[in-house]
């Protein structure tokens, strides 16, 4: 397995760098804690929404906004560099003969193809994680310290890569197993079958990855008792959201960002808060955030996204199977290809998958903003926290671009910008002025000291 080694060297390598990961920009990117109401956002009979969001927008000084700017632009290259890195890595494993070896290991243990496949699933999955690992740690661990969003240090953070790992071996090799017994079993409509286990992946994902996933990387437990737990308890019940679950998790153990979800359905509904969250913000910001994610569990997102990005990735399966005949017809007998039953093309397969959905980033992105678009104006009407959804959308904006192009946002963007968001919520407050703004608004919860 000569290009796994290849991986390790260029992993020791990138570890040998890790020490000037901790030499984060010294321009302060958090806003500090608590709600902030520019005077132009305050109510009165000369009130502006232009003019209130532009006060919003200036909480963020030139050089936070900066900062925030080359960071979430970097990411658009990193979407094209990570593809580009998978397809070189794929590449690799087929020129190498790495992957042909590994199905002959499988034939060589088992007759059966299932188990063949099995087999060949764990082996390349590793050599998966190995190969790409290197590209992880400069994405996922050095650029998060460099712009100061990471609060891990690498031992911990590899640890939770290996419990990823697990989690994908645990889960991800039946399901390759099943979709070549797709391959075998549905000849040329294989990528039928394989959309509509797709959809089966996805929903039982939403199900059970809160309940026994993400508690691999971070604790869970119930929130602490006090006025945020009531203030959430009142919103779930209002909005008939049968849970009375509310828990929080140390996303600071990982991160400086804020979060909170509303999970499950079928008994394992849940509503979750970061404790960035419930340190940093205020109970009018918590209660905004909260109020858009129930409104994307009111309005049935889940189901829905699961069901459009069903359908992108049947097409994205269909486009494969194009494509890959054609590979197979032109390249197959040279790489010693047996045809698309055979695992050992799975690297081909990949590459094409990834290249076709880094092409539908634009429809995948605004199916998904569409909904959070749909959730931002629920969560304005149910917690009736205007300036609270507008602060919050400038936390969020110290590392998100505050106000793209048109066309920039369109094709990048998974969510409302900044600056979308902020109008948004000053538009609903022209309509609302008698709404009270708290006197004062401090954090939610005294932070906890850091280790």
């Amino acid at each position: 397995m000569r290009a796994i080694v290849r991986g390790f060297f260029v992993l020791g390598f990138l570890v040998a760098m890790l020490p000037m990961a901790h030499a984060a920009s010294t321009t302060v990117r958090d806003l500090p804690p608590g709600l902030e109401v520019p005077d132009a956002a305050k109510p009165g009979p000369g009130f502006d929404v232009d003019r209130a969001t532009d006060a919003y927008l200036a909480l963020l000084t030139p050089e936070q906004r900066e900062l925030s700017n080359r960071y979430f632009e970097g990411g658009y290259w990193l979407q094209l560099w990570g593809v580009l890195y998978g397809v070189l890595v794929a590449a690799l494993l087929l020129s190498s003969g790495a992957s042909q070896r590994m199905r002959d290991f499988g034939r060589r243990v088992s007759p059966r193809p299932w188990l063949q496949t099995l087999i060949y699933a764990f082996l390349w999955l590793l050599a998966m994680f190995v190969l790409l690992l290197p590209f992880s740690i400069y994405e996922d661990y050095y650029r998060e310290w460099q712009y100061g969003l990471a609060t891990q240090a690498f031992g911990p953070w590899f640890v939770d890569q290996l419990k990823g790992l697990m989690v994908t071996l645990i889960v991800m090799a039946p399901v390759i197993t099943l979709l070549y017994a797709a391959v075998r079993r549905a000849g040329t409509r294989w990528w039928v079958w394989a959309g509509g286990g797709a959809f089966v992946f996805l929903v039982f994902a939403l199900m059970l990855g809160p309940v026994f996933v993400e508690p691999l990387f971070n604790d869970y437990k119930p929130l602490r008792e006090g006025a945020v737990r009531q203030a959430i308890l009142s919103l779930a019940r209002a909005n008939r959201i049968p849970t009375d679950n509310v828990v929080e998790f140390d996303a600071s153990r990982q991160t400086t960002r804020i979060s909170a979800n509303v999970a499950g359905f079928l008994g394992t509904t849940r509503v979750a808060l970061n404790d960035n969250l419930l340190n940093k913000t205020s109970l009018p910001e918590i209660k905004a955030v909260m109020g858009h994610e129930m409104g994307h569990y009111v309005l049935n997102h889940g189901l829905r996204l699961i069901v459009y990005l069903t359908l992108v990735i049947t097409f994205a399966f269909w486009f494969v199977h194009r494509a890959m005949d054609w590979a197979l017809a032109r390249w197959g007998a040279r790489l010693g290809l047996e045809g698309r039953g055979d695992p050992a093309a799975l690297p081909l397969a990949l590459a094409i998958f990834s290249v076709f959905l880094l092409l539908l980033t634009p429809l995948t992105n605004s199916i998904v903003r569409q909904a959070e678009a749909e959730a931002d104006a629920f969560g304005l009407n149910a917690a009736a926290e205007p300036h609270g959804f507008a602060m919050a959308a400038m936390r969020l904006s110290t590392y998100r671009k505050l106000k793209p192009g048109a066309l920039e946002e369109v094709i990048f963007y998974d969510h409302p910008s900044g600056y979308d968001r902020v109008h948004g919520a000053m538009v609903w407050f022209k309509e609302h002025q008698s709404v009270p703004i708290p006197a004062a608004a401090p954090t939610a919860a005294p932070a906890p000291t850091q280790p």
